[in-house]
C-alpha cells in the first residue's frame, strides 16, 4: 500500500473508489483522465494526484456538478454511510 498513500495523502483514484464515486477504481480512474474532475479549481487528468484532508474536488459526474470537500483519508471502502464521512458536501442545498 506504499504506493497508494502516505501518512498525509491518497491517491485521487483510490479515495474516490473509498468514497463511493463508482463501482469500481478503475471507473474512477477512467472519469478523472476523461477530465472529469478537478482537485483544487485546477483540472487533473492524473489518477495518482495526491489527495490531501481540505482538498476540494469538484466533481462532472452522472449528469451534475458536485463540490466535495476532503474531510479524511480512507481506510477503507466501506458502506455508503462510512463513504460520506469521508467528505462535506460544499454545493448549494435547495431550500424549502
Amino acid at each position: 500500500m506504499e504506493a497508494e498513500a502516505g501518512p498525509d495523502w491518497q491517491r485521487l483514484d483510490v479515495w474516490l473508489w473509498c468514497a463511493r464515486l463508482a463501482k469500481t477504481r478503475g471507473e474512477c480512474a477512467r472519469l478523472v483522465a476523461g477530465g472529469a474532475v478537478r482537485l483544487n479549481r485546477q483540472p487533473t487528468d492524473k489518477a495518482h494526484a495526491r489527495l490531501r484532508v481540505g482538498d476540494v474536488l469538484t466533481l462532472a459526474v452522472h449528469g451534475r456538478v458536485q463540490v466535495w470537500r476532503v474531510q479524511r483519508l480512507a481506510l477503507r471502502r466501506g458502506p455508503p454511510a462510512e463513504a460520506r464521512l469521508l467528505y462535506e458536501d460544499l454545493a448549494p442545498q435547495d431550500g424549502p
